[in-house]
C-alpha cells in the first residue's frame, strides 16, 4: 500500500492519484486554490476512494453554506458505496463516520471520529487540519489547542508538514491568550513552509490582540508568498492589514483596501461576507460615511436568511441586512431564528444562546434602540464564542456592545465590558478601547457638574 505526505497508507493504485492527493492535503494546509482541481482529478482517475468521497464531503460542510449539503450526502452516499466494494483503511473509516456524524447534527461527535484517527496516527497532518477547522467553526479554541498539542512530537523537523501544524499551534496559543509564545512558534513555522497563510495569520492577530499595528503590517507586507497566492483566505488576510490600519487611525486606507482587494471579487462565500461587513461596521462606528457598500452585500445576504447553517454567518449577513436598512430581510430573519430554536441539535442550541439575544440586540442597534441592544448583546457576550471564528472576528459584536452602552449611558457596565475585553488582549488598550474610555471618563465629569 503506498503512502501519502503524511507518511499515512492510501487505497490509491498509482503514484499519480498520491501525487494528486498529496495536492489535495497541501492545497487544504496552505489554503490554496489548487485544492479542488487536484481532488476532481484525483476522482477521475479513482473513482473508488472511499477518503476522496468522503473528504469532499466534508470540505462541502466547511463552507457554512446551506446548498452543500445535499452534495455532501451524496458524497457520503459514493464514499459508503466505495467503502462496501473495497478495502479501506481506518483512516478512511474515521472520515467518513465525521462525515455520517456531522450531516446528522454532531459536529462535536465527527470531531471526536477525526481524533480517534489521530490517536493511531498522530503524524496525520491533514486529520489534524479537519479537526482544527471543525473546532474553529464551533469556537473551541482549547480543544484545538489541545489537539495539535498531542500530536506535536510526531511532527519532527523531517515532517513535511511540521510547519502548518505549526501554525495551527500558534493559531491555537494565541487564542487561548499566549501572545509571545504564539508569535515565536507562527514565526518558526513559517521557517518550514513559506507557503503557511494560517500560520502567517496568527501571527497577525497576535499583533492585532497587542495593538502592534506597526509589526502587523510589516509582517504582512514582508510575508506575501505566504498568502498572495491562497484562495479567498487571502481576502481575510487583507482584512487583517486593513485593522492594523485603523489601530493606526488611517480609516481612509482600510476602506481603501476594501474596494481593492478585501471585496475585489464579489463573492458570497460567508467569510468573504464576514470581513466585509465587520469591516464596515467597525468603520461606521468610527464615524465613517462608508457610502452605498452595504448594498452590494445586502443582495448576497438576503438569500442567506434562511441559510441557518452557522449563527457566526447569520449576524454576519444580519449586520449588512441592517446596514442597507433591509427592514423585512430583517425580520425574517429574526422570525427564522425563532424556529430554528425550536428545533434539537449543537447548532440550534448556539441559535438560542447566544444567537437570538444576539440578534436581538444587533437589531436593536439598528434602529437607534441602544438600552435594548445593550441589554441583548451584553446577555450574549459570555457565550458569544461558541458561534465560532476568532477573537478578532467576533471583536465587531464587543464594539457594538460597547457602543450600545455609551450611547444608552450605562458607564459602569460598558468600562466593565472594556476592562474584560482588555484582559482578553493580554492587558493591552487599543485605539478603540482608549477612544471609549475617554468617552466614558467624559461623560462622567459632565454628569458630575
Amino acid at each position: 500500500m503506498q503512502s501519502d505526505m503524511c507518511s499515512c497508507p492510501v487505497t490509491l493504485s498509482s503514484s499519480t492519484s498520491v501525487a494528486h492527493w498529496n495536492g489535495v492535503i497541501h492545497g487544504l494546509l496552505s489554503h490554496g486554490q489548487q485544492t479542488p482541481v487536484h481532488l476532481g482529478k484525483l476522482m477521475e482517475v479513482e473513482p473508488e476512494f472511499a477518503m476522496g468521497h468522503a473528504a469532499r464531503g466534508l470540505f462541502c460542510l466547511m463552507t457554512g453554506r446551506a446548498e452543500v449539503i445535499a452534495p455532501a450526502h451524496d458524497a457520503l452516499a459514493a464514499a459508503k458505496t466505495a467503502a462496501n466494494s473495497t478495502h479501506i483503511t481506518s483512516r478512511e473509516a474515521g472520515w467518513i463516520e465525521a462525515l455520517d456524524l456531522w450531516l446528522a447534527g454532531k459536529p462535536t461527535a465527527a470531531i471526536g471520529a477525526v481524533e480517534t484517527v489521530l490517536l493511531a496516527l498522530p503524524h496525520d497532518t491533514l486529520s489534524a487540519k479537519l479537526s482544527h477547522g471543525i473546532r474553529f467553526m464551533l469556537g473551541d479554541s482549547a480543544g484545538m489547542r489541545r489537539s495539535v498539542e498531542r500530536i506535536l512530537a510526531a511532527h519532527g523537523p523531517d515532517h513535511a508538514a511540521r510547519g502548518y501544524l505549526l501554525g495551527c499551534h500558534a493559531f491555537t496559543l494565541e487564542e487561548t491568550g499566549e501572545y509571545a509564545r504564539a508569535e515565536a512558534v507562527g514565526r518558526e513555522g513559517l521557517t518550514y513552509t513559506t507557503d503557511d497563510a494560517w500560520g502567517l495569520h496568527a501571527v497577525a492577530h497576535v499583533h492585532d490582540m497587542m495593538a502592534r499595528p506597526d509589526c502587523g503590517i510589516a509582517l504582512i507586507e514582508k510575508n506575501t508568498a505566504a498568502w498572495s497566492g491562497s484562495n479567498n483566505f487571502r481576502y481575510h488576510v487583507w482584512w487583517h492589514k486593513a485593522l492594523l490600519h485603523m489601530e493606526r487611525g488611517e480609516l481612509d486606507i482600510a476602506l481603501g483596501l476594501y474596494d481593492a482587494q478585501i471585496r475585489a471579487d464579489k463573492t458570497d462565500d460567508y467569510r468573504d461576507i464576514s470581513n466585509a461587513a465587520s469591516l464596515l461596521s467597525r468603520l461606521e462606528l468610527e464615524g465613517m460615511d462608508i457610502g452605498p457598500r452595504w448594498e452590494e452585500l445586502a443582495d448576497f445576504s438576503e438569500n442567506r436568511v434562511e441559510d441557518g447553517c452557522l449563527v457566526f454567518a447569520d449576524l454576519h449577513y444580519l449586520l449588512a441586512l441592517a446596514g442597507a436598512e433591509r427592514a423585512d430581510a430583517r425580520a425574517a430573519m429574526t422570525a427564522r431564528f425563532a424556529c430554528d430554536t425550536l428545533k434539537t441539535g449543537e447548532m440550534p442550541a448556539r441559535v438560542a444562546a447566544p444567537g437570538q439575544a444576539a440578534l436581538s440586540g444587533l437589531n436593536a442597534f439598528s434602529e437607534g434602540r441602544y438600552d435594548t441592544a445593550f441589554v441583548n448583546l451584553a446577555a450574549a457576550r459570555p457565550l458569544m464564542q461558541t458561534i465560532g471564528g476568532s477573537h478578532a472576528q467576533r471583536d465587531v459584536f464587543e464594539r457594538i456592545t460597547i457602543d450600545a452602552g455609551l450611547r444608552a449611558g450605562r458607564y459602569d457596565a460598558t468600562a466593565a465590558i472594556l476592562r474584560d475585553r482588555q484582559r482578553i488582549r493580554g492587558g493591552t488598550l487599543d485605539r478603540f478601547a482608549i477612544t471609549r474610555l475617554e468617552k466614558i471618563n467624559f461623560a462622567r465629569g459632565v454628569a458630575a457638574q
